[in-house]
Protein backbone atom coordinates (compact mmCIF):
# COMPACT_ATOMS: atom_id res chain seq x y z
CA UNK A 1 0.00 0.00 0.00
CA UNK A 2 1.20 3.42 -0.71
CA UNK A 3 3.09 5.06 2.15
CA UNK A 4 1.31 8.36 1.60
CA UNK A 5 -2.03 6.56 2.05
CA UNK A 6 -1.34 5.31 5.54
CA UNK A 7 0.27 8.31 6.81
CA UNK A 8 -3.13 10.18 5.70
CA UNK A 9 -5.28 7.37 7.64
CA UNK A 10 -3.63 7.12 10.80
CA UNK A 11 -3.00 11.47 10.73
CA UNK A 12 0.91 10.73 9.77
CA UNK A 13 3.04 14.18 8.70
CA UNK A 14 6.28 13.89 7.86
CA UNK A 15 8.88 12.69 4.88
CA UNK A 16 11.81 11.61 6.85
CA UNK A 17 13.76 8.89 5.53
CA UNK A 18 13.74 7.31 9.35
CA UNK A 19 9.82 7.79 9.50
CA UNK A 20 9.24 6.61 6.33
CA UNK A 21 11.02 3.53 7.14
CA UNK A 22 9.27 2.92 10.47
CA UNK A 23 6.14 2.82 8.95
CA UNK A 24 7.27 0.23 6.04
CA UNK A 25 8.57 -1.79 8.86
CA UNK A 26 5.40 -2.00 10.66
CA UNK A 27 2.95 -2.78 7.49
CA UNK A 28 5.84 -5.30 6.72
CA UNK A 29 5.61 -6.78 9.91
CA UNK A 30 1.40 -6.77 10.51
CA UNK A 31 0.78 -9.87 9.30
CA UNK A 32 2.67 -11.63 11.36
CA UNK A 33 2.37 -12.42 14.66
CA UNK A 34 5.78 -11.27 15.73
CA UNK A 35 6.47 -9.20 19.47
CA UNK A 36 7.14 -5.81 18.01
CA UNK A 37 9.27 -2.82 20.47
CA UNK A 38 9.12 0.44 19.49
CA UNK A 39 11.14 2.62 21.04
CA UNK A 40 12.10 7.17 20.70
CA UNK A 41 11.73 9.55 22.91
CA UNK A 42 8.27 10.93 24.72
CA UNK A 43 6.02 12.66 22.25
CA UNK A 44 7.40 11.45 18.94
CA UNK A 45 4.62 9.79 18.17
CA UNK A 46 5.00 6.13 19.03
CA UNK A 47 1.18 5.23 19.93
CA UNK A 48 0.41 5.50 16.34
CA UNK A 49 2.65 2.04 15.03
CA UNK A 50 0.60 0.05 17.16
CA UNK A 51 -2.39 1.26 15.58
CA UNK A 52 -0.99 0.52 12.22
CA UNK A 53 0.60 -3.27 12.89
CA UNK A 54 -3.07 -4.18 14.32
CA UNK A 55 -5.36 -2.70 11.13
CA UNK A 56 -3.15 -4.68 8.60
CA UNK A 57 -3.18 -8.00 10.78
CA UNK A 58 -5.78 -10.72 10.34
CA UNK A 59 -6.85 -9.61 14.28
CA UNK A 60 -7.81 -5.95 12.78
CA UNK A 61 -11.19 -7.09 13.70
CA UNK A 62 -10.12 -8.73 17.04
CA UNK A 63 -9.83 -6.16 20.36
CA UNK A 64 -7.37 -3.91 20.43
CA UNK A 65 -6.11 -2.36 23.89
CA UNK A 66 -3.62 0.79 25.15
CA UNK A 67 -2.11 0.09 28.10
CA UNK A 68 -0.06 2.34 29.72
CA UNK A 69 2.20 0.63 32.09
CA UNK A 70 3.19 3.84 33.61
CA UNK A 71 0.07 5.25 34.98
CA UNK A 72 -1.22 2.06 36.69
CA UNK A 73 0.13 1.64 40.39
CA UNK A 74 2.79 -1.26 41.06
CA UNK A 75 0.28 -3.12 43.44
CA UNK A 76 -2.36 -3.43 41.58
CA UNK A 77 -0.68 -3.92 37.91
CA UNK A 78 -0.56 -7.44 37.99
CA UNK A 79 -4.44 -7.29 38.55
CA UNK A 80 -5.32 -5.08 35.58
CA UNK A 81 -3.10 -7.55 33.17
CA UNK A 82 -4.02 -10.62 34.52
CA UNK A 83 -7.12 -10.32 36.32
CA UNK A 84 -7.89 -11.55 39.60
CA UNK A 85 -10.00 -13.83 41.57
CA UNK A 86 -12.72 -13.10 44.11
CA UNK A 87 -11.23 -12.09 47.46
CA UNK A 88 -7.60 -12.43 46.58
CA UNK A 89 -6.96 -9.13 48.27
CA UNK A 90 -8.37 -6.38 49.52
CA UNK A 91 -10.85 -4.74 47.58
CA UNK A 92 -11.10 -7.60 45.27
CA UNK A 93 -14.84 -8.15 45.39
CA UNK A 94 -15.75 -10.42 42.31
CA UNK A 95 -13.91 -11.97 39.54
CA UNK A 96 -12.30 -9.83 37.44
CA UNK A 97 -11.09 -10.53 33.58
CA UNK A 98 -7.63 -8.97 33.08
CA UNK A 99 -6.40 -6.64 29.89
CA UNK A 100 -5.47 -10.17 28.41
CA UNK A 101 -7.83 -12.10 28.61
CA UNK A 102 -10.17 -9.43 27.33
CA UNK A 103 -7.36 -8.58 24.33
CA UNK A 104 -7.86 -12.39 23.13
CA UNK A 105 -7.82 -13.08 19.52
CA UNK A 106 -6.60 -9.24 19.25
CA UNK A 107 -3.66 -7.28 19.91
CA UNK A 108 -2.43 -5.38 22.98
CA UNK A 109 0.04 -2.30 23.23
CA UNK A 110 1.98 -1.85 26.27
CA UNK A 111 3.50 1.86 26.63
CA UNK A 112 6.24 2.14 28.47
CA UNK A 113 6.82 -1.06 29.12
CA UNK A 114 10.39 -0.26 30.80
CA UNK A 115 8.05 0.76 33.66
CA UNK A 116 6.82 -2.86 34.88
CA UNK A 117 7.89 -4.42 37.76
CA UNK A 118 10.61 -7.10 38.03
CA UNK A 119 7.68 -9.07 39.18
CA UNK A 120 5.21 -8.42 36.39
CA UNK A 121 8.15 -9.06 33.62
CA UNK A 122 8.14 -12.54 34.86
CA UNK A 123 4.91 -12.92 33.93
CA UNK A 124 4.46 -11.09 30.72
CA UNK A 125 7.46 -13.58 29.72
CA UNK A 126 5.60 -16.53 30.33
CA UNK A 127 2.82 -15.07 28.14
CA UNK A 128 4.95 -14.84 24.99
CA UNK A 129 6.74 -17.99 25.68
CA UNK A 130 3.80 -20.14 26.37
CA UNK A 131 0.19 -17.89 25.58
CA UNK A 132 -0.32 -18.63 29.29
CA UNK A 133 -0.93 -16.88 32.67
CA UNK A 134 -2.72 -17.13 36.26
CA UNK A 135 -5.20 -14.74 37.36
CA UNK A 136 -3.90 -13.17 40.70
CA UNK A 137 -4.96 -15.42 43.46
CA UNK A 138 -6.17 -18.26 41.76
CA UNK A 139 -4.25 -21.60 40.51
CA UNK A 140 -5.80 -22.26 37.07
CA UNK A 141 -3.94 -21.67 33.81
CA UNK A 142 -5.46 -19.59 31.58
CA UNK A 143 -4.91 -19.34 27.70
CA UNK A 144 -4.81 -16.74 25.71
CA UNK A 145 -3.88 -15.67 21.73
CA UNK A 146 -2.94 -12.18 22.02
CA UNK A 147 -0.60 -10.14 19.29
CA UNK A 148 2.05 -7.85 21.79
CA UNK A 149 3.21 -4.58 20.52
CA UNK A 150 5.52 -2.99 22.94
CA UNK A 151 6.84 0.90 23.46
CA UNK A 152 9.21 2.66 25.26
CA UNK A 153 11.46 5.90 25.54
CA UNK A 154 14.09 4.25 27.89
CA UNK A 155 17.34 3.10 27.36
CA UNK A 156 16.58 -0.75 27.32
CA UNK A 157 20.55 -1.84 27.88
CA UNK A 158 20.73 0.53 30.12
CA UNK A 159 17.90 -1.06 32.18
CA UNK A 160 19.41 -4.07 31.62
CA UNK A 161 22.62 -3.18 32.71
CA UNK A 162 20.91 -1.42 36.08
CA UNK A 163 18.54 -4.89 36.41
CA UNK A 164 15.42 -2.82 35.79
CA UNK A 165 14.79 -4.65 32.92
CA UNK A 166 14.58 -8.54 32.14
CA UNK A 167 17.01 -9.43 29.41
CA UNK A 168 15.58 -12.31 28.42
CA UNK A 169 12.06 -10.34 28.08
CA UNK A 170 13.66 -7.79 26.33
CA UNK A 171 15.33 -9.77 23.46
CA UNK A 172 11.26 -11.63 23.47
CA UNK A 173 9.90 -8.44 22.83
CA UNK A 174 12.59 -6.85 20.48
CA UNK A 175 11.43 -9.72 17.71
CA UNK A 176 11.17 -6.70 15.28
CA UNK A 177 12.57 -3.15 16.16
CA UNK A 178 10.59 -0.10 15.29
CA UNK A 179 12.94 3.37 15.94
CA UNK A 180 11.08 6.46 15.70
CA UNK A 181 13.08 9.42 14.85
CA UNK A 182 13.09 12.37 17.04
CA UNK A 183 11.94 15.89 15.67
CA UNK A 184 15.05 17.30 16.03
CA UNK A 185 16.44 14.66 13.64
CA UNK A 186 13.37 15.58 10.94
CA UNK A 187 14.12 19.75 10.32
CA UNK A 188 12.63 19.47 7.46
CA UNK A 189 8.95 18.26 8.83
CA UNK A 190 9.01 20.78 11.63
CA UNK A 191 7.38 23.80 10.15
CA UNK A 192 5.03 20.93 7.70
CA UNK A 193 3.95 20.22 11.14
CA UNK A 194 3.81 23.59 12.49
CA UNK A 195 1.29 24.81 9.69
CA UNK A 196 -0.91 21.76 9.93
CA UNK A 197 -1.55 22.20 13.56
CA UNK A 198 -1.80 25.58 12.62
CA UNK A 199 -4.56 25.16 10.73
CA UNK A 200 -6.28 22.80 12.67
CA UNK A 201 -6.34 24.79 15.67
CA UNK A 202 -7.57 28.00 13.11
CA UNK A 203 -10.82 25.47 11.88
CA UNK A 204 -11.02 24.10 16.06
CA UNK A 205 -11.49 27.89 17.49
CA UNK A 206 -12.29 29.54 14.45
CA UNK A 207 -9.98 32.21 14.17
CA UNK A 208 -7.43 33.21 11.46
CA UNK A 209 -4.43 31.26 10.84
CA UNK A 210 -1.20 32.22 12.70
CA UNK A 211 2.11 32.49 9.95
CA UNK A 212 5.37 32.67 10.65
CA UNK A 213 8.29 35.92 9.31
CA UNK A 214 10.88 34.61 8.43
CA UNK A 215 13.05 34.86 11.38
CA UNK A 216 10.50 32.95 13.36
CA UNK A 217 11.11 30.06 10.86
CA UNK A 218 14.43 29.71 11.03
CA UNK A 219 14.23 29.61 15.52
CA UNK A 220 11.39 27.08 15.09
CA UNK A 221 13.04 24.96 12.73
CA UNK A 222 16.64 25.01 15.27
CA UNK A 223 14.85 24.73 18.04
CA UNK A 224 15.52 20.80 19.88
CA UNK A 225 12.13 20.53 20.48
CA UNK A 226 12.88 17.98 23.47
CA UNK A 227 9.03 17.01 23.99
CA UNK A 228 8.96 16.63 20.27
CA UNK A 229 5.80 16.51 18.05
CA UNK A 230 3.61 17.01 21.10
CA UNK A 231 5.54 19.79 22.91
CA UNK A 232 5.19 21.25 19.03
CA UNK A 233 1.80 20.87 18.66
CA UNK A 234 0.83 22.14 22.46
CA UNK A 235 2.89 25.78 21.37
CA UNK A 236 1.22 25.99 18.40
CA UNK A 237 -2.07 25.89 20.48
CA UNK A 238 -1.39 28.00 22.88
CA UNK A 239 0.12 30.52 20.19
CA UNK A 240 -3.33 30.37 18.50
CA UNK A 241 -5.13 31.13 21.30
CA UNK A 242 -3.36 33.97 22.99
CA UNK A 243 -1.10 35.89 20.17
CA UNK A 244 -3.60 38.80 18.75
CA UNK A 245 -1.35 39.40 15.96
CA UNK A 246 -1.44 36.67 13.44
CA UNK A 247 1.98 36.78 11.97
CA UNK A 248 4.21 35.49 14.64
CA UNK A 249 8.10 37.02 14.48
CA UNK A 250 11.15 35.48 16.44
CA UNK A 251 10.69 37.47 19.29
CA UNK A 252 7.18 36.32 19.79
CA UNK A 253 7.80 32.43 19.35
CA UNK A 254 10.88 32.46 21.78
CA UNK A 255 8.47 33.29 24.82
CA UNK A 256 7.22 30.34 23.86
CA UNK A 257 9.92 28.42 23.54
CA UNK A 258 11.28 27.10 27.54
CA UNK A 259 15.35 27.22 27.54
CA UNK A 260 15.68 28.40 23.98
CA UNK A 261 19.30 30.66 24.87
CA UNK A 262 19.90 28.56 27.40
CA UNK A 263 22.78 25.67 28.23
CA UNK A 264 21.94 22.53 28.63
CA UNK A 265 22.79 20.09 31.49
CA UNK A 266 24.82 17.78 30.17
CA UNK A 267 23.31 14.30 29.47
CA UNK A 268 25.59 10.98 28.60
CA UNK A 269 24.66 9.07 25.89
CA UNK A 270 26.37 6.45 23.66
CA UNK A 271 26.57 5.89 20.07
CA UNK A 272 24.86 8.22 17.31
CA UNK A 273 22.84 11.05 18.14
CA UNK A 274 20.15 9.29 16.70
CA UNK A 275 20.47 6.52 19.45
CA UNK A 276 20.09 9.28 22.26
CA UNK A 277 18.04 8.24 24.70
CA UNK A 278 16.00 10.24 27.54
CA UNK A 279 16.97 9.27 31.05
CA UNK A 280 14.50 9.89 33.03
CA UNK A 281 14.81 7.80 36.01
CA UNK A 282 17.90 7.75 38.66
CA UNK A 283 20.54 9.50 36.84
CA UNK A 284 18.58 12.54 36.55
CA UNK A 285 18.69 13.25 40.43
CA UNK A 286 22.82 12.10 40.77
CA UNK A 287 22.80 15.25 38.05
CA UNK A 288 20.63 17.19 40.29
CA UNK A 289 22.42 15.90 43.85
CA UNK A 290 25.85 17.22 42.15
CA UNK A 291 25.06 20.44 40.86
CA UNK A 292 23.39 21.41 44.75
CA UNK A 293 26.54 19.77 46.20
CA UNK A 294 28.40 22.60 43.72
CA UNK A 295 26.08 25.35 44.27
CA UNK A 296 26.77 24.30 48.46
CA UNK A 297 30.51 24.16 48.32
CA UNK A 298 30.33 27.86 46.40
CA UNK A 299 28.68 28.88 49.26
CA UNK A 300 30.72 27.43 51.91
CA UNK A 301 33.54 29.10 50.12
CA UNK A 302 32.30 32.68 50.56
CA UNK A 303 31.72 31.98 54.09
CA UNK A 304 34.87 30.51 55.59
CA UNK A 305 36.57 33.71 53.52
CA UNK A 306 33.61 36.52 55.50
CA UNK A 307 35.20 34.17 58.53
CA UNK A 308 38.99 34.66 58.32
CA UNK A 309 38.49 38.40 56.53
CA UNK A 310 36.67 38.99 60.37
CA UNK A 311 39.96 37.70 62.33
CA UNK A 312 42.09 39.92 60.60
CA UNK A 313 43.37 37.34 57.85
CA UNK A 314 43.14 37.67 54.44
CA UNK A 315 42.08 33.97 52.52
CA UNK A 316 42.73 32.42 49.63
CA UNK A 317 41.87 29.21 48.18
CA UNK A 318 44.83 27.30 46.94
CA UNK A 319 43.65 24.94 44.10
CA UNK A 320 44.99 21.32 45.17
CA UNK A 321 44.83 18.80 42.69
CA UNK A 322 43.78 15.56 44.87
CA UNK A 323 40.30 17.63 45.61
CA UNK A 324 39.48 18.13 41.97
CA UNK A 325 36.68 20.11 42.04
CA UNK A 326 36.06 20.67 45.59
CA UNK A 327 39.27 22.43 46.95
CA UNK A 328 39.98 22.99 50.05
CA UNK A 329 40.53 26.57 52.16
CA UNK A 330 43.86 27.39 53.28
CA UNK A 331 44.95 30.94 54.43
CA UNK A 332 47.67 32.48 52.68
CA UNK A 333 49.98 32.65 55.43
CA UNK A 334 49.81 29.09 56.24
CA UNK A 335 52.67 26.33 54.12
CA UNK A 336 51.99 24.30 51.79
CA UNK A 337 50.78 21.03 52.94
CA UNK A 338 53.95 19.34 51.90
CA UNK A 339 56.43 21.88 53.93
CA UNK A 340 54.27 21.08 56.59
CA UNK A 341 55.08 19.18 59.46
CA UNK A 342 52.81 16.81 61.61
CA UNK A 343 53.76 17.94 65.07
CA UNK A 344 53.29 21.82 63.77
CA UNK A 345 51.62 23.52 66.78
CA UNK A 346 52.92 27.09 66.06
CA UNK A 347 49.37 27.90 63.93
CA UNK A 348 46.01 28.70 65.58
CA UNK A 349 44.21 28.24 62.80
CA UNK A 350 43.17 24.33 62.34
CA UNK A 351 44.46 22.52 59.37
CA UNK A 352 41.21 22.49 57.28
CA UNK A 353 42.55 18.18 56.21
CA UNK A 354 40.65 17.70 59.60
CA UNK A 355 37.44 18.47 57.63
CA UNK A 356 37.39 15.71 55.33
CA UNK A 357 34.29 16.26 53.62
CA UNK A 358 31.32 13.13 53.66
CA UNK A 359 31.67 10.18 51.25
CA UNK A 360 28.57 10.13 50.12
CA UNK A 361 27.69 6.74 48.08
CA UNK A 362 25.07 7.77 45.19
CA UNK A 363 22.02 5.94 47.29
CA UNK A 364 22.60 8.64 49.87
CA UNK A 365 22.89 11.29 47.67
CA UNK A 366 19.79 10.18 45.51
CA UNK A 367 17.59 9.64 48.93
CA UNK A 368 18.57 12.94 50.04
CA UNK A 369 17.32 14.35 46.60
CA UNK A 370 14.56 12.73 46.93
CA UNK A 371 13.64 13.99 50.21
CA UNK A 372 14.80 17.27 49.67
CA UNK A 373 11.85 17.58 46.74
CA UNK A 374 8.84 16.22 48.68
CA UNK A 375 10.05 18.52 50.94
CA UNK A 376 10.07 21.26 48.78
CA UNK A 377 6.31 20.09 47.66
CA UNK A 378 4.95 19.78 50.72
CA UNK A 379 4.96 15.88 50.24
CA UNK A 380 2.94 15.87 46.64
CA UNK A 381 4.70 12.89 45.23
CA UNK A 382 3.31 13.85 41.41
CA UNK A 383 5.43 17.32 42.15
CA UNK A 384 7.93 16.09 43.23
CA UNK A 385 8.67 13.50 40.99
CA UNK A 386 7.80 15.92 38.18
CA UNK A 387 10.50 17.79 39.61
CA UNK A 388 12.82 15.45 39.62
CA UNK A 389 12.21 14.40 35.78
CA UNK A 390 11.26 10.68 37.17
CA UNK A 391 7.91 8.63 37.00
CA UNK A 392 5.39 8.72 40.27
CA UNK A 393 6.01 4.60 39.94
CA UNK A 394 9.94 4.99 40.38
CA UNK A 395 9.32 7.73 43.01
CA UNK A 396 7.43 5.50 45.08
CA UNK A 397 9.14 2.72 44.65
CA UNK A 398 12.12 4.83 45.68
CA UNK A 399 10.15 6.18 48.78
CA UNK A 400 9.77 2.54 50.20
CA UNK A 401 13.36 1.86 49.41
CA UNK A 402 14.75 4.48 51.30
CA UNK A 403 11.34 4.40 54.10
CA UNK A 404 11.35 8.33 53.33
CA UNK A 405 6.94 7.64 54.04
Amino acid sequence: MDIQIIKQRFSIIGNAPELNRAIDVAVQVAPTDLSVLITGESGVGKESFPQIIHQFSHRKHGPYIAVNCGAIPEGTIDSELFGHEKGSFTGALADRKGYFEVADGGTIFLDEIGELPLSTQARLLRVLESGEFIRVGSSKIVKTNVRIVAATNLNMMEAINTNRFREDLYYRLNTVPISIPPLRDRPEDIYRLFRKFAADFAEKYRMPVIQLAEDAKGLLVNYRWPGNVRQLKNITEQISIIEQQREITATVLQTYLPDANSEKFPMLYAGHASDQRSFSSEREILYQVLFDMKKDMNELKLLVNDIMKKNGKEASVIHDQEYGNFPPFYPTDVPPKENRTATSSSSNIQDTEEYVEESYSLEDMEKEAIRKALDRNGGKRKCAASELNISERTLYRKIKEYNLE
